[in-house]
């Protein structure tokens, strides 16, 4: 697979009304701050529930608008950024490269201010000798899981994004410490998404290259199992980086065709799963011609 294949809106007049209605809430900044996060999740789970992906593709420009224009307020909470990371990467994926590339960078931005302001440790890893970055890896707590898992997430966009840059797939043993390390502290969170992502920095690269295939086999049976079926995402990618990688065809089409025959509906998983099932259609075309 592909680094760069693997995770009726607002008007911009509405948009400005929603962003000028929020603004005037309060002149408490932390009242503000407050109502522009709910918005912005509230907003993140409105597009992921949808099952309608031209209109989600359609409405990606106010989206974004949007977002941004919470961003640049006055000291944005973490809690905002975080959101407005997971928006810009989640919408990587209904556009073209190039313009994937550019949400992508942004996300990793807004996941990294967001993580620091949550927790110094998470602060400028990109940024430290290997050495050090591991030092702060590993001293990552519990209650700073989720920050670590959003700014790993953000990162692993921005590496797929930019796969053709080998300076940006350096950074994937940074990715693998900090993802390694929110598993061993939370090894369920987000219903497994942590071991999908671990399962395909793994499967990244064949074995004659550093990758380790049975490893992410491993990673991705968790993700599945962990969501209960639900994140068909899962058993996409699984078919896609880790069945055409060892080259096992019945696996492969197994996968797939679960996915086929699932119901798509589930809570702030509808929208991924039906470009799940758009993908494992295309990817059944081209069983036959791969293998």
């Amino acid at each position: 697979m592909s680094m760069n294949r693997w995770y009726e809106g607002l008007g911009a007049s509405r948009a400005a009304c929603v962003v000028g209605i929020l603004l005037g809430v309060s002149g408490c900044a932390s009242i503000v701050s407050n109502a522009t996060s709910q918005f912005a999740d509230n907003l993140s789970s409105a597009i992921l529930g949808s099952n309608d992906v031209e209109t989600v593709r359609e409405a990606i420009p106010a989206y974004l608008v949007l977002i941004d224009s919470l961003v640049m307020g006055e000291s944005p909470s973490p809690d905002l950024l975080l959101a407005a990371a997971q928006l810009n990467g989640a919408f990587t994926n209904l556009v073209e490269p190039e313009r994937a590339g550019k949400l992508s960078l942004k996300a990793l931005d807004y996941a990294a201010r967001g993580a620091c302001l949550k927790s110094v440790t998470l602060c400028d890893l990109s940024q430290l000798s290997f050495t050090i970055f591991s030092e702060r890896v590993e001293s990552i707590s519990l209650k700073e899981v989720e920050p670590a898992y959003q700014l790993a997430v953000a990162w692993t966009g921005w590496i797929q994004a930019n796969s053709g840059d080998w300076a940006a797939v350096g950074q994937l043993a940074r990715v693998k410490a900090l993802m390694t390390r929110v598993l061993l502290l939370a090894d369920g969170f987000d219903e497994g998404g942590a071991h999908l992502y671990m399962g395909g920095l793994e499967t990244v690269l064949p074995a004659s290259m550093g990758g380790n295939p049975e490893k992410g086999k491993a990673h991705f049976e968790s993700a599945i199992a962990y969501s209960e079926g639900r994140f068909l995402m899962a058993k996409v990618v699984y078919a896609e980086q880790y069945a055409k990688l060892v080259f096992d065809q019945r696996l492969h089409d197994a996968l797939l065709n679960s996915v086929l025959a699932a119901d798509p509906i589930a809570p702030n998983l509808t929208l991924i799963n039906t470009l799940a099932q758009e993908r494992a259609k295309q990817l059944m075309m081209e069983s036959n011609d791969y293998f």
